[in-house]
């Protein structure tokens, strides 16, 4: 009896794609140009003003965009400076080869930091009683338990 009929979506219904909202993003996305990677950062923390900040990052070789350079962001731009802001956050770029350095110099340093702290940890290693230092994590399902069966 089943085989006698027709799928629904062949006879009565249209295909359409559903319409999907997707909120705008607060800080929106300059186009990106080749060989620069974009970072918002900050110039003013709970509404009062950052410069160490923004002096750090200036000698970490990133630099404000200029609002007139992006008119895809639809910003007119600090007033007095021209840069792109929003909300106490200014858009800089940087050259992607020195944000990849960047990036390895701060991920060798976390290696060291957890290189230090497992060192610190084997080092109260007793062969009685000895620790593993594995970094594994595994899942499983028991089988029987929980079931509800007696």
């Amino acid at each position: 009896m089943a085989e006698n009929r027709t799928p629904r979506d062949n006879s009565s219904r249209e295909k359409t794609a559903r319409m999907v909202y997707k909120p705008s993003s607060s800080l929106p996305d300059p186009t990106p140009e080749p060989g620069y990677t974009y970072r918002w950062i900050a110039t003013h923390i709970n509404g009062q003003a950052h410069p160490t900040n923004v002096s750090k990052m200036m000698r970490d070789g990133w630099e404000p965009v200029k609002a007139v350079d992006h008119p895809e962001l639809m910003i007119t731009g600090n007033a007095q400076t021209g840069n792109v802001e929003i909300g106490g956050l200014m858009l800089c770029k940087n050259s992607t080869e020195k944000v990849l350095a960047m990036k390895e110099y701060y991920d060798g340093q976390a290696q060291t930091q957890m290189d230090s702290v497992d060192n610190h940890f084997m080092r109260n290693n007793d062969p009685r009683m000895p620790l593993f230092s594995d970094r594994k994590s595994t899942t499983s399902r028991g089988s029987g338990f929980g079931t509800g069966s007696k």
